[in-house]
């Protein structure tokens, strides 16, 4: 299988490429040259985290609105909930792979959001507290999850870079010894997914795409 630095940095600035497809063809790559860490990283992000405690900061603690299901409008912003309440009960870890997690992003229109139900326990805690019986949940706007995403996508973009500053581009069926042992150091992927949080915003990384209507209609984001 034929790996190219150059066409995967290409690929995370490209807004039609989907992380969904570039990152198998970074766990390739970075099976191919040795870098046991940076590929343990990318398959964890592509399927998963299963211990929270395992899970980047990026995807921890993200900010919320608490809602409430009321019978006659629906889905409204929970009555009486204290900037503490707020704190302790409206955010959220996302530990789903990155690509359901951008399903839901491609399926949602810039403004809206994702709302996912509290667990059993803080609902049960928070309806006490604030005396309400209704369903309650938090709703995650679209730019939460685009802002993890591209936080992944541009870690990718940063060691596809620095591989390239440090010689390895164009088509490779394979790494030499000496082509792997030159880029062993950059085996780190805290380092590139750390810079990626500090820099995001000065990186050349696209929001991630909304579906068109016919796309959400026929499921071709899917």
């Amino acid at each position: 299988m034929s790996a190219s630095v150059n066409h995967l940095d290409e690929r995370t600035r490209d807004s039609g490429e989907l992380l969904e497809s570039i990152m198998p063809s970074a766990i390739t790559l970075a099976m191919m040259l040795r870098h046991k860490k940076m590929a343990a990283w990318l398959r964890s992000e592509f399927d998963g985290y299963q211990d929270r405690d395992a899970a980047p900061p990026y995807r921890l603690d993200l900010p919320g609105h608490i809602v409430a299901k009321s019978p006659q409008y629906g889905w409204i912003p929970a009555p009486v909930v204290t900037e503490q309440q707020k704190l302790e009960f409206g955010h959220i870890d996302l530990v789903e792979g990155t690509k359901s997690l951008e399903k839901i992003c491609v399926n949602s229109k810039k403004g809206d959001g994702n709302r996912l139900l509290l667990d059993e326990e803080d609902m049960a805690v928070l309806q006490k507290q604030i005396n309400l019986s209704a369903e309650l949940a938090i709703n995650l706007s679209r730019d939460v999850y685009s802002h993890l995403l591209r936080t992944v996508r541009g870690a990718v973009y940063l060691w596809t870079q620095a591989l390239m500053e440090k010689g390895l581009a164009g088509e490779h069926n394979h790494y030499s010894p000496d082509e792997r042992a030159q880029v062993a150091e950059l085996d780190n992927p805290e380092h590139f997914w750390r810079k990626a949080m500090d820099e995001l915003d000065s990186l050349p990384i696209p929001d991630v795409r909304s579906a068109g209507f016919f796309e959400r209609m026929f499921g071709r984001a899917s």
